[in-house]
């Protein structure tokens, strides 16, 4: 796709970044803001389908209420005539599924820190009631400095819905990746993001996805029916912590997953952090040579292999003699059951007289002030108290994003060991609702931009023939996207129709001079005319003519050749060369200079014309030189009277 022009007045498209399923992605500027975006534009066939393109409007809209450090920020989203396309925060860096194929498995501890990060922003995308549904490498960036961005946040639900799209089709798309449930057609929620994070977990540590196949179809049918080896088993450096992680992530079930992306997050803090996972560490099974039966999965019993037969001749089996059981056995059980027996009595009776034995109390723990902590920190110090942290994402203006801002008992609170403590996280500011102000003054958008909490930007002045001037004609960021309180917003304001002079056109071809005029926002209408200084489609003038005042909107006269016009040559015969040249000009054409001379026998067209070229009655452009030839009478000689005379006398 290529796009020589700006995609509209503000976005312009400078390098293709890369081609998916959905969209083609270009390095992009933003002209009003002075910066680079990347620009995701979205193929024909998805622009054409009126119902996916609302849901498209409607998941875009909710994707760029999500701000969160691990998520690629949409800026904004429009449409050029027919095509429509989001901006998006431009990253420096690599996908994972790059990283990936140029790399192979990663190290346990940096696959652990990635999905942590792409856990927290999944978190924050499910609290807002947002679920990816495609979680995958190549939707994973790599910044240069390390920070782990995801993107598509949203889209992938108007892709999964379009009616463009069978639900095979979706299907087969990210078979790979895909839970169970979106595999089988279910609904998907936050447990299967979980489980699609699970896979990418997997495939970083084992250098590979947990399932493979010849088809998209049989990879699906992998993820319902079949169970992947531990990441261990191909990588022996993965620790059994990570591989009971990944495990949980993998349940077929997702009442058996962790239930959200937050509890996935907080097992893999404690194992970066040093501390075993809440989730029990599987073991690798080892090659022995057992056997499997189960009548159901709560009922398993492990049967040991049957004995291989080996070949050759069957052996002879002797019965073993009969031996007399010996009564020793019983009689000493006995004895023992009696004595047993006596020890209960005594022990009863004693406690009868001594009363009940003294309880075990656990010692009081004093919740500590974790007030300023990481939320890493305050999960170690409280499970190092015998604890139990749960962490709760809380808005603040005042404290940084991540940091710890109370807990639920407060520090200072005496509890019992095992008590929950609810550790409140702060989110970062409450983000508010940008306004809408296309259509309002400059003064009053500007007091709207205010009362929302937000901060004027840069206001820019263009010519608008449809907007008066002093109205707002375009907004960035657009109206119902929310910011962090005191981020600009800038506006363009209309300075109504501008006042321009025309360009000189005369002489130019008619569709020239037609750019020309759109590019000026003009109109225009067509008047033709013959002439013989103006070749055919060439325009002679315009009205109004050069260098006249117009406005954007205005319609401009543009008259254009039909070239010369054709007229009938006249008959000249018998006129003399003045008349001939009079009768000529008279019909727009000329006499040749240089007339031919020929003698004539009729003495009445001496000097006259007697004949002429084109000659009467032809059909010639105006402006056309008619040669002509006059006629010469000479009086033959011999014809003169003479006097002779005799001599006289």
């Amino acid at each position: 796709m290529n796009f020589p022009h700006p995609l509209t007045d503000r976005y312009h498209l400078a390098s293709h970044l890369a081609r998916g399923g959905m969209a083609d992605v270009y390095l992009g500027q933003d002209s009003l803001l002075g910066r680079k975006v990347a620009i995701k534009v979205l193929h024909s066939q998805f622009s054409n389908d009126e119902a996916f393109v609302k849901r498209f409007r409607r998941e875009a809209q909710a994707a760029a209420n999500l701000t969160h450090p691990n998520i690629v920020g949409i800026y904004d989203w429009g449409q050029a005539n027919s095509t429509y396309f989001i901006v998006m925060e431009l990253v420096d860096g690599r996908s994972l599924r790059d990283v990936l194929r140029s790399e192979g498995a990663l190290l346990p501890r940096r696959a652990a820190e990635i999905t942590a990060e792409v856990a927290s922003a999944l978190s924050a995308a499910h609290r807002a009631g947002l679920v990816h549904r495609d979680v995958k490498p190549g939707n994973i960036l790599l910044s240069s400095d390390g920070t782990v961005k995801v993107t598509d946040f949203g889209i992938a639900r108007a892709w999964d819905d379009s009616q463009e799209l069978t639900r095979t089709g979706a299907v087969i798309g990210t078979a790979t990746y895909f839970s169970p449930e979106q595999a089988q057609g279910s609904d998907a929620d936050e447990r299967s993001d979980v489980y699609s994070l699970g896979v990418v977990l997997y495939e970083m540590l084992a250098g590979r996805p947990p399932f493979s196949g010849e088809s998209p179809v049989a990879v699906a049918y992998q993820h319902v029916s079949a169970s992947a080896p531990p990441p261990s088993s191909i990588n022996v450096d993965v620790p059994a912590e990570l591989d009971a992680i990944v495990t949980r992530a993998l349940e077929k079930d997702p009442a058996f997953r962790y239930q959200n992306a937050d509890e996935m997050r907080a097992d893999l803090l404690r194992v970066l952090a040093g501390q075993a996972p809440a989730v029990i560490p599987v073991a690798v099974p080892a090659a022995a040579p057992t056997q499997v039966v189960g009548a159901d999965p709560s009922n398993t019993r492990v049967l040991t292999a049957a004995p291989v037969r080996t070949s050759g001749p069957p052996t002879q089996t002797i019965p073993p003699i009969e031996e007399r059981r010996s009564q020793i056995p019983f009689i000493l059980t006995a004895f023992g059951l009696l004595a047993l027996l006596a020890a209960m009595v005594f022990l009863v009776f004693r406690m009868a007289n001594e009363g009940p034995p003294p309880t075990t109390t656990l010692p009081p723990i004093e919740i500590p002030n974790l007030a300023g902590e990481t939320e890493a920190q305050a999960v170690t110090i409280l499970e190092g108290l015998d604890l139990e942290p749960e962490l709760r994402q809380e808005a603040s203006a005042d404290v940084e994003e991540g940091i710890v801002i109370r807990t639920d008992p407060a520090a200072g609170t005496v509890v019992e060991a095992g008590r929950l403590v609810l550790v409140y996280v702060s989110a970062g500011v409450e983000p508010v609702e940008v306004p809408t102000l296309i259509g309002e003054t400059r003064e009053r958008a500007e007091a709207l931009i205010n009362e929302a909490g937000l901060t004027v930007g840069t206001v820019t002045e263009r010519a608008d023939p449809e907007a008066e001037p002093g109205i707002v004609v375009d907004q960035s960021p657009v109206a119902g996207i929310e910011r962090d309180p005191g981020e600009p917003v800038n506006l363009v304001v209309s300075t109504g129709a501008e006042e321009i002079p025309l360009p000189d056109l005369s002489g130019q071809a008619d569709n020239d001079a037609f750019a020309e005029l759109n590019r000026l926002d003009l109109n225009w209408e067509t008047v033709t005319e013959a002439s013989n200084d103006f070749d055919e489609g060439i325009v002679i003038r315009t009205q109004p003519g050069a260098g006249e005042l117009v406005r954007a909107g205005d319609t401009i006269t543009v008259v254009v050749s039909t070239g010369p016009s054709q007229v009938e040559v006249p008959d000249l015969f018998g006129l003399t060369f003045d008349q001939a040249q009079q009768s000529l000009e008279d019909e727009g054409l000329e006499i040749g200079e240089n007339p031919n001379i020929t003698n004539t026998d009729d003495p009445e067209l001496d000097g006259r014309i007697i004949n002429h070229t084109p000659p009467a009655g032809s059909s010639v452009n105006r402006g056309t030189v008619v040669t002509v030839t006059i006629g010469f009478f000479e009086e033959p000689p011999g014809n003169g009277n003479g006097n002779g005379g005799g001599g006289g006398g």
